[in-house]
């Protein structure tokens, strides 16, 4: 048995009795001195310290969903759903009088787009809500924005603008985690000059005379960024993953991905033509149960070995709130000689001491990570993304990825953008204000998630996530909190199915750097009284772990070749 940092063994003591010691619990968490207390009081919080894999504390769980609020939320799909049925014969037999949910005239003649389950959900739920979504701005995406005001006749099947503008909404739902999305300072200072001198576009891709020194600079600060040998820069994030993955990996080759992954790690894995496997979300036995099968029993029908073993998991997974669990997914990795492929693109600059995302956060070596992916669309407040690795890695990409060859160039205001915000996370334009930025981050983060947790709201993911997904549930409820919240001017995201299980609704916050106690204490307050007019404070205080069984800190246990 292998010995911990600091000379601890990793295995766990128990008692007698088969009891863990030192407020252990037999799931695999480890329950700190305040947690039991706060267990004692009927609030259950778990810490993760997995064999000392962990250098910090590991907050992380999911409430569990009350069963009345569970069958409540059914029963409300049932009922929409019936009424729906039911409207549908009323307008066929020409008795229901409002035709506003039916297929236009104009439109009858031309071949459905949509299957008939995913037309109907469309035209009798989605609509329903449709006003919470494609808000228009008109300002700076930063702590507050303005909001064009529109108004629908018709039930939300088309909307006209009323001339006013909502002014000074609290915006609680971009990606500006450090708040460079802003149109004074520095960044848009140095945007400005080099707008003026390269233009807007490039009209090229890299590898004819589209290749600028701004992208060369870029490429090479952000593998100094990452601590890395080499990166190459995109000018999409989406793209970054769907015609990435397809050049890493293809037929006869396995990708293991996690439940959750992002819509853009889905695409780029279909598309390579490889064989995908889905391992349950953030569970290690899960994931090393596929890993074990693929080695012993490799492909299907010839039974020959995998010719490669490509893990996909997030940073920071944009529903969930939850953080990878890195540290043991690079000991699997290394273990089974798989390769990995971290997508980062909520977790860079928003997660770790220095903002170098969540192999920062874990004081883990980049070197460990095979594919570093992350975008510049969130921490950075522009636009496009990232891989980084070995030289061999990004030499193959830069000649064989259809986003490298056949893409047009990255815009040089946007490259400058990137380069101002990075260096100023560094530290290299020789102030403070990127520690300060990400370390404001750290702080907004907890403070809004223990408010929340503490009026009863029921939280998901990590304490340390920026992204607060708040669970509403119930189909009414989506569109509700919405509007409350814009009366209010606070502007929110709302999620509910198929971007989320269809019991599983939520409100999702994005905390900001950009904003101050007093904007977050106003949001609170507002949410605090929404979810009291709603009934929102589904909390019991039991949280479920994440983990299915005991962990065995034997598992990862690293082999030699």
């Amino acid at each position: 048995m292998r010995p911990g940092p600091g000379g601890c063994c990793c295995r766990r003591p128990t008692r007698a009795n088969g009891c863990f010691a030192n407020g252990e619990v037999p799931n695999g968490y480890v329950r700190s001195t305040a947690a039991a207390a706060a267990a004692a009081a009927g609030q259950i919080h778990h810490v993760t310290q997995n064999g000392g894999l962990y250098k910090r504390p590991f907050n992380e769980a999911f409430e569990e969903t009350p069963m009345l609020v569970a069958v409540l939320t059914y029963v409300g799909y049932g009922v929409l759903t019936l009424f729906g049925y039911l409207r549908d014969f009323l307008r066929h037999w020409r008795i229901e009088k409002c035709h506003y949910a039916t297929e236009r005239e104009e439109q009858k003649d031309f071949v459905s787009l949509y299957q008939d389950f995913e037309n109907f959900y469309t035209r009798n739920l989605y609509m329903r809500v449709r006003d919470n979504w494609n808000r228009p701005i008109c300002s700076v995406p930063g702590a507050k924005v303005d909001i064009m005001e529109r108004q629908s006749h018709d039930y939300n099947w088309s909307f006209k603008y009323t001339g006013n503008i909502i002014k000074g909404v609290i915006n609680m739902g971009s990606y500006n985690y450090l708040g460079f999305a802003r149109n004074t300072g520095s960044c848009q200072e140095a945007a400005a000059r080099v707008l003026e001198e390269y233009g807007v576009g490039v009209c090229s891709t890299r590898q004819e005379i589209g290749n600028l020194d701004k992208h060369e600079e870029l490429e090479k600060l952000v593998a100094t960024f990452l601590g890395v040998e080499a990166s190459m820069a995109y000018g999409m994030g989406f793209a970054t993953n769907s015609m990435n993955i397809p050049a890493l990996v293809g037929k006869g080759c396995l990708i293991l991905s996690d439940e959750l992954n992002h819509a853009s790690l889905v695409l780029g894995a279909r598309l390579s033509g490889a064989t995908i496997r889905i391992f349950k979300h953030n569970n290690m036995q899960s994931l090393e149960k596929l890993l074990k099968d693929a080695i012993v029993y490799g492909q299907p029908r010839t039974r020959r070995p995998w010719k490669k073993i490509l893990i996909l998991v997030e940073g920071i997974y944009s529903m969930e709130g939850s953080i990878v669990r890195l540290p043991e997914v690079i000991a699997l990795k290394k273990k089974y000689k798989a390769y990995l492929y971290l997508d980062e693109a909520h977790s860079i600059g928003a997660l770790g001491p220095t903002g170098r995302g969540v192999v920062d956060y874990f004081g883990l070596n980049p070197e460990d990570v095979d594919v570093l992916m992350g975008t510049f669309t969130k921490s950075f407040g522009a636009s496009g993304g990232y891989i980084g690795g070995k030289k061999e890695l990004i030499d193959y990409l830069r000649t064989h990825s259809h986003s490298a060859v056949y893409a047009t160039s990255m815009s040089p205001p946007v490259v400058e953008q990137i380069i101002t915000s990075m260096k100023c996370i560094m530290g290299l334009d020789g102030t403070s204000l990127g520690k300060e930025c990400v370390q404001q981050l750290a702080e907004n983060t907890r403070y809004f998630r223990r408010r929340l947790k503490e009026m009863g709201f029921i939280i998901y993911g990590n304490e340390d996530s920026p992204v607060v997904p708040l669970m509403l549930y119930m189909p009414a409820k989506i569109g509700a909190f919405g509007r409350e919240m814009l009366k209010r001017n606070i502007g929110v995201v709302v999620v509910g199915f198929p971007a989320t299980p269809i019991s599983e609704s939520r409100a999702r916050f994005c905390l900001s750097a950009a904003h101050t106690k007093e904007i977050l204490d106003t949001a609170l307050k507002e949410i605090d009284e929404v979810g009291d007019l709603l009934q929102l404070k589904y909390s019991r205080h039991r949280l479920v772990p994440l983990l299915d069984r005991p962990f065995d800190e034997t598992t990862y246990e690293e082999t030699e070749d």
